[in-house]
């Protein structure tokens, strides 16, 4: 699949002297769905900011659809749609003016009949007339989406796009997502709800102190640095590990009710036959297992405490 996206030693350094971006490189496939994960202040949204030319680079190359975004910003800026994280709307006018206003900024007819099938798709056609300081928080963030697609980008930044929207709306706006890239929408996202991120990207990338720890299939990430996690409820409280348990690096849990053995789920041999023998040899008895999988958030935290 060919890069959409294309960013080559990118650096931001703000006047006096913070460096927010750091030798980025990052290649953004046409049709996926990149969930950028990273801390407050990692960067995510200056280097959305810097691809969708509201922040200048100090340094490198970016493009969008083979435009350089610094020396064809219009043609660049034409194929990209930005939801900001936050809701800046003007609050006495009608949606559908504000959704057609958006998209006669880049030269295309307001009353065109993809501005009804945008808020129809968003569920806003029956707010077509409200003003936007009637809405709910939750539907101006529609409408701020409805902004985003008016001119029919190619690809769609999402900063923090359910942040402060109830269970409900989050599902019905991940739900747009499937269906824009359904349709070859390029779709970018940065979430703090990691499990989302687990849910609907095709890729993850890991942003923290304004470098690019790494960007992976999610399938492949889980794989590879996912580990499983087998609780052993005991049939007596455990007080102390005993000496010849310590290479199992186990954990005492629940006052000594259960034990945590952490092995590597891409591993030939899991050590748990082994693990059960000496249990038993050191005179302990199991009551019961239970295996559960590493998730996309422990992967995440791993990795920002420990960069690799």
């Amino acid at each position: 699949m060919a890069a959409v996206v294309s960013i080559k030693s990118l650096r931001k350094t703000y006047q006096g002297g913070f460096e927010a971006l750091k030798n980025v490189d990052l290649e953004i496939e046409e049709g996926e769905i990149l969930a950028l994960l990273g801390p407050n202040g990692a960067g995510k949204t200056t280097l959305i900011s810097t691809i969708c030319g509201i922040a200048t680079p100090s340094s490198g190359k970016i493009s969008v659809g083979g435009h350089d975004v610094v020396t064809d910003y219009r043609a660049a800026r034409q194929m990209i749609g930005l939801v900001p994280q936050e809701i800046a709307l003007e609050p006495f006018s009608k949606v559908r003016n504000t959704v057609a206003f958006s998209r006669g900024m880049f030269g295309k007819s307001g009353r065109d009949p993809v501005v009804e099938q945008i808020l129809r798709q968003l569920s806003l056609w029956d707010k077509r007339d409200a003003m936007t300081r009637e809405l709910s928080g939750g539907m101006r963030r529609r409408v701020l989406i409805a902004k985003a697609l008016a001119h029919e980008p190619r690809v769609l930044f999402l900063d923090e796009p359910t942040a402060g929207v109830d269970v409900e709306l989050r599902r019905d706006m991940w739900a747009i997502v499937r269906d824009l890239k359904a349709r070859g929408v390029t779709i970018i996202l940065t979430t703090h709800y990691i499990e989302e991120a687990e849910a609907i990207a095709d890729r993850i990338g890991v942003i923290n102190g304004g470098r690019i720890l790494l960007v992976e299939e999610k399938d492949r990430l889980m794989q590879r640095l996912g580990k499983k996690h087998l609780r052993l409820e005991m049939r007596s409280p455990v007080a102390q590990i005993p000496d010849a348990l310590a290479r199992y690096n186990l954990q005492v849990a629940e006052a000594g009710a259960a034990l945590i053995y952490t092995y590597d789920v891409a591993s030939d041999r899991s050590g748990i036959t082994q693990l059960l023998s000496d249990l038993s040899d050191a005179g302990l008895g199991v009551r019961d297992l239970q295996t559960r999988q590493s998730s996309l958030e422990d992967i995440f935290v791993d990795l920002v405490r420990d960069p690799q």
